[in-house]
């Protein structure tokens, strides 16, 4: 059998590894990558007869919806959506619907591009879903010396705008909760798609030494970068835990959890608030009307 995997980030360190092990399978994979150039180079590297190339900025809800439109279009049937894209950034700053990037990039765009592909996953199904997170979530401390853990907290809201607001902004707090965020939706949406065939489970791979990590070190902190990332997993290291949860045999039929590498794993207390589940749900779903 021919799966089809699409795995967004494909151009980012583990994002290229979890890529070529696929293709390495026999898979079709589907890059989804913001620059066209890079893609097109790795899919060179990878064989360009098992691996297509889409492009797309994923800080545009409109942008993934087209994606959806093109992959969909081309592939009425999905197999594996990975979820990888991510990024940090040292400053505020919004897209163009006014929607702060961490959530624009690391919650809103999965989530659009997941629910616009459903119909080709469940055509495809049994199928998965995997969204890759960060432990942050259980613990936006990043110097881990003293005192308890710190989750992420997530207040009541009624639109996505709201998220991660400029009075108090701490941007890797900020990344912290739009990977919240994604877990929470991962946990309602698994539940909606039970007996569906298609699973949704969010994984932390880790922390590996990628672009991300690079970003998160301060300007003043650079020339002590090697130092900093030398305890850090390879990227090669983070993608097997990736590619566990996305293939492994034993999680066939396994929806709704949060795998921290390769053991599944709590999550904040506030993650598994049904009522904020829907509202997460509800704001992230106006973004799907106004991209239609």
């Amino acid at each position: 059998m021919n799966n089809v995997s699409v795995v967004t980030g494909a151009t980012g360190d583990m994002g290229r590894v979890v890529a070529a092990e696929l293709v390495a399978r026999g898979d079709t994979v589907l890059l989804v990558v913001r620059n066209a150039e890079r893609g097109r180079r790795i899919a060179a590297q990878l064989g360009f007869d098992r691996v297509e190339v889409f492009a797309a900025d994923l800080t545009s809800p409109d942008d993934v919806h087209h994606l959806a439109g093109r992959i969909s279009a081309r592939h009425p049937e999905l197999h594996l959506l990975v979820n990888n894209a991510g990024a940090h950034f040292r400053t505020r700053d919004v897209n163009d619907l006014g929607v702060e990037l961490h959530v624009a990039v690391n919650f809103l765009a999965g989530f659009l591009l997941t629910e616009r592909l459903l119909g080709a996953l469940k055509a495809g199904a049994p199928s998965r879903v995997v969204n890759v997170v960060s432990d942050a979530i259980n613990d936006t401390r990043q110097v881990k010396l003293g005192r308890a853990p710190r989750p992420v907290s997530l207040e009541p809201f009624d639109d996505l705008t709201k998220v991660n607001p400029d009075q108090g902004f701490q941007p890797f707090t900020a990344y912290a909760r739009a990977k919240l965020l994604t877990v929470m939706n991962g946990y309602a949406l698994a539940d909606r798609l039970a007996d569906t065939g298609v699973t949704v489970n969010s994984v932390h791979p880790g922390v590996a030494a990628t672009g991300i990590v690079d970003d998160m070190i301060p300007s003043y902190a650079k020339a002590f970068r090697g130092m900093m990332t030398r305890g850090l997993l390879p990227p090669k290291e983070g993608a097997r835990a990736i590619l566990h949860v996305a293939t492994a045999p034993a999680l066939e039929g396994v929806s709704g959890r949060y795998f921290n590498r390769f053991d599944e794993a709590r999550t904040p207390p506030v993650s598994h608030d049904r009522g904020l589940q829907q509202q997460v749900r509800d704001a992230a779903g106006a973004y799907l009307r106004r991209t239609v």
